[in-house]
């Protein structure tokens, strides 16, 4: 048993040391606290009035940057998403100009945005891009609430696990667009062209001034118009775009532990019966 308990101890430990290797490696993590978010957990599901107001922050706002580009219009009006009728995703679509062709001539040409076309990047091309953001790339907004996670040490990762928490995405998003500070910490060294940013994970230098402000874009249904709520807006659409069959697979999710709880059940008494004559 003792020995047991030293293996026990010592892979504990083992874990730890990788866990936090890296993090002491890059320096000490931002605090990235912990929102409430009406898609956590297993029975969460996405709130339609609040992806619709997080779209129109990233149409507004985001999209002067930052492409969307695995995502089609046509999933606007997907089930489990934002609540858009296909009439009005195909009005959205109308709103957009995309390159298509060639045509008969060899040339290519615009036309308006259809359902089955993806969101346009707001850039030709990544130099484009770069050029026009001081060097910096803005990141695809597709997959960012997946890519982006301020995934917490050892040992709280692994309740994350049992507790099915996922959200560390959404978490980030809301921390970065919210920790903006003007005053720069003694000790502290911010390069020429960047703003300072505690919850930046790559440092407290990020290229990205803050995007928005107080009343920047106007809700019409009484939501508070704030960075704070704006944040938490932007950060669930961005969660829908990088997952919009959340709800459908927590619902199969949902479904196959009860059969595997009835199918294990089924399978016990079955065994009971068989076996019910035989001696052990």
């Amino acid at each position: 048993m003792s020995t047991m308990i030293k293996m026990v101890r010592a892979l504990t430990a083992a874990a730890a040391i990788a866990v936090a290797a890296p993090a002491l490696a890059a320096g000490e993590a931002p605090h990235i606290p912990r929102e409430q978010w009406s898609f956590a957990g297993p029975f969460g599901t996405y709130d339609q009035a609040q992806l619709q107001r997080g779209f129109k922050v990233y149409r507004e706002v985001c999209s002067a940057c930052h492409s969307l580009k695995q995502v089609s219009f046509r999933n606007l009006a997907e089930d489990g998403g934002l609540g858009y009728t296909e009439e009005q995703a195909k009005t959205i679509a109308a709103d957009y100009t995309v390159t298509d062709g060639p045509n008969d001539d060899g040339d290519m040409f615009d036309r308006p945005a259809i359902l089955a076309d993806k969101f346009p990047s707001p850039f030709p091309n990544e130099q484009a891009a770069r050029a026009s953001n001081g060097g910096a790339y803005p990141p695809d907004f597709s997959l960012l609430a997946k890519a982006r996670a301020a995934h917490r040490g050892f040992p709280w990762f692994v309740f994350d696990a049992f507790t099915q928490y996922q959200e560390q995405g959404p978490d980030y998003i809301h921390a970065l667009l919210t920790s903006y500070e003007e005053e720069v910490p003694e000790g502290v060294t911010i390069p020429e062209g960047k703003h300072y940013n505690p919850a930046f994970l790559a440092g407290n230098a990020i290229g990205m001034a803050q995007p928005i402000t107080d009343e920047a874009v106007e809700y019409t249904d009484g939501t508070p118009m704030t960075v704070d709520q704006y944040a938490r807006d932007v950060a669930a659409f961005m969660m829908w775009a990088a997952e919009p069959h959340l709800e459908e697979r927590k619902k199969i999710g949902f479904r196959v532990i009860i059969f595997l709880i009835v199918f294990a059940g089924m399978l016990y008494f079955t065994k009971q019966k068989l076996w019910r004559n035989v001696e052990h």
